[in-house]
């Protein structure tokens, strides 16, 4: 690669993310993952930190609550209701 920027493997992705190794390699697998920026060593895909940066994981099993804005509370009762 032609800059200097470091390339991450599923270690450090897995890190970054809070999931284990086997996660990062399950959801690289289903399409989960952004797009490897590089691919010259065949079954060792790596990312640039970059990639990460504003990407954030969508679908099942992610937490956006986490990371978004607070839902504000809700409306107190009417009265006399249970």
């Amino acid at each position: 690669m032609a800059d200097d920027q470091p390339l991450w493997g599923y270690p450090e992705v897995a890190a970054h993310l809070g999931i284990s190794v086997q996660a990062a390699r399950s959801r690289k697998s289903r399409g989960s993952l952004p797009a490897p920026d590089d691919t010259t060593v065949p079954d060792r895909p790596r990312w640039k930190p970059a990639t990460y940066q504003s990407w954030k994981p969508i679908g099942r099993g992610f937490r956006s609550n986490l990371h978004s804005t607070p839902i504000p509370p809700a409306p107190p009762s009417a009265p006399g209701a249970p």
